[in-house]
């Protein structure tokens, strides 16, 4: 059964809401709120910083358990486990009275992420037509940009009542996990390759890997330190820099157009394109940061690549292992967040000792490198 018309849209909508909401909303948005946060639980930089990697390690757990329950019983209930997960973790964070709960909370947000992407991938590969799949899965994948941008406005709005938009969060995640319940086709996982007949690791299975821990490290210095940056290098207030952050998340929706890309110049293209564009804007946002014009340009050009670039590793995945697509895009995404993992503290041992725009400008120069883990 493939899901055509209006069924079609139904998925991609509510796929991307879904990756909105645990993206934008669940994860990312924790960023956006860590001052009023660390005013109201008395948190240091130490600990504040602690709680976002024990969420990053959160996601890294949770994609590897949706790609394997994925296989096993199907898109749906994973992708509704994501949207329960997201409810429950902003709940927490809107509810906490003390650090420990916060904490627990973020880290519950955080893993909706991985516990997102594997069955929607899933399920376009499954249930969408292959002329549309690509398309499909890059929009989905442009949630992402979607929740980040919506994220912004919330956060600037109710600095004094956050508790308020973290209820808010929590509602969203309600009501998109509802309508993905609905929108997401029912039935069984996908074959193990075994079954399949096809090898576990197929031709081209280690350069994507490879590429994905590439963006991974070098998109670490600006989801990390871009903001920190532009006000201590660039001068910018705390108020543009919250709108550089809108202005990434909103260009991010940019990357939607990434399945129209592949189908025009190929996704090996694609993926050198972005990758060199990466790379120029990483560089760009630390040295031209003192340039307003410059900050949101470069800004705006990180943000619509790097969702492009996770999308051509989405569509990338599916294809390397098209019997089981959300392996091959739980496989990639893993490797994305542990080249972060990896690429973060280098990051920032490199601004201590050369300072950031150095710093930034060798992120730059491993997206370059990254550009030559082409799929052939």
């Amino acid at each position: 059964m493939v899901v055509t018309g209006r069924s079609g849209v139904g998925l991609a909508a509510a796929g991307l809401s879904l990756i909105a909401v645990c993206y934008g909303l669940a994860r990312f948005a924790y960023g956006l709120f860590v001052p009023v946060l660390r005013e109201e639980f008395a948190l240091d930089g130490a600990l504040a910083g602690v709680i976002a990697s024990c969420s990053y390690a959160g996601y890294c757990v949770a994609i590897v358990l949706a790609t394997l329950a994925t296989q096993r019983w199907g898109a749906r209930s994973v992708a509704v486990a994501a949207g329960v997960t997201a409810a429950a973790g902003t709940a927490l964070i809107a509810a906490a009275g003390s650090a420990g709960v916060l904490a627990v909370g973020v880290v519950v947000a955080g893993s909706s992420t991985g516990l997102a992407s594997p069955p929607l991938a899933a399920a376009v590969a499954r249930w969408v037509a292959n002329d549309r799949a690509d398309r499909v899965q890059t929009v989905i994948n442009a949630g992402t940009g979607l929740g980040v941008a919506v994220s912004g406005p919330i956060a600037l709005l109710t600095s004094d009542n956050w508790r308020l938009a973290w209820w808010g969060f929590a509602l969203a995640a309600v009501a998109v996990t509802v309508w993905t319940a609905l929108a997401v086709p029912g039935g069984a996982g996908e074959r193990s390759a075994e079954e399949s007949g096809r090898a576990a690791w197929p031709p081209g299975a280690v350069r994507l890997l490879v590429a994905a821990a590439a963006l991974g490290m070098a998109s670490a210095a600006v989801w990390t330190f871009g903001r920190d940056v532009v006000v201590t290098v660039g001068g910018a207030s705390e108020f543009a820099s919250t709108l550089m952050w809108i202005g990434l998340g909103a260009a991010g929706l940019l990357g939607a157009f990434a399945g129209a890309l592949i189908g025009r110049i190929g996704l090996a293209a694609a993926w050198v394109v972005g990758m060199l564009l990466l790379a120029a804007a990483t560089a760009g946002l630390a040295l031209g940061s003192a340039v307003a014009p410059v900050m949101f340009v470069t800004a705006g050009v990180f943000g619509a690549v790097y969702i492009a670039l996770t999308g051509v590793l989405l569509v990338w995945g599916t294809r390397v292992f098209p019997d089981r697509p959300a392996f091959g895009v739980g496989a990639a995404f893993l490797l994305i967040a542990i080249g972060q993992v990896v690429g973060a503290p280098l990051v920032g041992l490199l601004i201590d000792v050369a300072g950031a725009p150095t710093a930034f400008v060798a992120a730059a120069a491993v997206a370059a490198l990254g550009a030559t883990a082409r799929p052939r």
